[in-house]
């Protein structure tokens, strides 16, 4: 298995961990309901989408029966994906806190871009390697 690969997952479980601690915080502590941006996507983005990286990474170009087109590209997208996400949801809480001073809330929008950028670096990836051109005679 790619080390990329083995990060994702790895990630995906840290993101679980975090988001149901989370949660639980949040239960006991209504102030802090502001954070369900935080909870939602640490579920959503962190655990689930990391998980579907990593598995997809592995598991479907073995489908395919090809090699994955572009394993650097998944390496970066690792990268994008986790600065994204976290960069995002740092943001997002400061700009709560500090509705003020706008720059959070541009930081907050321009990490989301990072994350939207590394979903298609994972979707050109995966459809470069699923549905290669095939030369026609």
């Amino acid at each position: 298995m790619d080390k990329f690969v083995k990060n994702f997952i790895g990630m995906s479980l840290i993101y679980l961990t975090a988001a149901s601690v989370l949660g639980v915080v949040m239960l006991g502590h209504p102030s802090l309901l502001s954070l369900k941006f935080v909870h939602s996507h640490l579920n959503l983005l962190g655990w689930v989408s990391m998980m579907i990286y990593g598995v997809g990474y592995h598991v479907l170009p073995r489908f395919a029966g090809r090699p994955l087109k572009h394993p650097k590209m998944g390496e970066t997208q690792f990268w994008l994906a986790n600065a994204g996400l976290i960069g995002m949801l740092l943001f997002s809480v400061v700009s709560f806190y500090n509705p003020e001073a706008g720059i959070y809330r541009g930081l907050t929008v321009a990490f989301g871009l990072v994350e939207v950028f590394s979903v298609f670096l994972f979707f050109y990836n995966m459809f470069v390697t699923l549905f290669p051109r095939t030369e026609t005679a």
